[in-house]
């Protein structure tokens, strides 16, 4: 297990601010804009739009097809439209306090005990112990809700029947139809 100090220090090194760019919204490649969602994050994004889920999310693209014709997916992702998140105006989130943690913590994630960076325009910049301290203990709670939709979705595909032919998405709260 890491320690948080080390976390904090590897952090503080590499640096970082967010420009508010709103360049992770937009993504240039296909779906490197994609966020992965439980079902937590999707209800907390439907409460902060006022909209139904149908509106803020969408079975996250990537599926398993079985031999029987199913295709199930493990998540949710933000709706897109015009090639970005919904929710971004202009480079703005119109959602900001109820983000999902991949947000929140971008453009870092922790791979087991390995801090992993993605490409910004707000890497190198200065920040301070504090400002590293909070997004070093946002990547392990992040982490650790990660594990517990994990463990979550497992137990539900275990227990589960999904009928031949049936688009899903199986997700730590049960198992969801995919009409069209």
């Amino acid at each position: 297990m890491r320690r948080i100090d080390d976390l904090i220090d590897e952090i503080q090194r590499i640096g970082f601010s967010c420009r508010r760019c709103g360049a992770c919204c937009t993504g240039d490649g296909a779906g490197s804009d994609l966020v992965l969602l439980s079902p937590a994050e999707v209800r907390a994004a439907c409460n902060a739009a006022a909209l139904p889920r149908d509106e803020v999310a969408e079975p996250y693209p990537e599926s398993i097809d079985g031999p029987d014709g199913t295709s199930c997916t493990f998540g949710w992702s933000y709706r897109r439209q015009e090639g970005h998140c919904r929710f971004l105006d202009g480079t703005r989130c119109t959602i900001y306090d109820a983000r999902s943690w991949i947000c929140r913590t971008y453009p870092f994630m922790l791979d087991g005990d390995r801090l992993c960076v993605s490409e910004c325009p707000g890497l190198g910049a200065p920040m301070t112990r504090d400002e590293a301290a909070v997004l070093a203990c946002d990547l392990l709670a992040r982490q650790a809700a990660e594990r517990e939709e994990e463990d979550g979705v497992g137990q539900v595909y275990a227990c589960s029947r999904i009928p031949p032919g049936a688009s899903v998405v199986i997700d730590s709260e049960g198992v969801w139809t995919v009409h069209g």
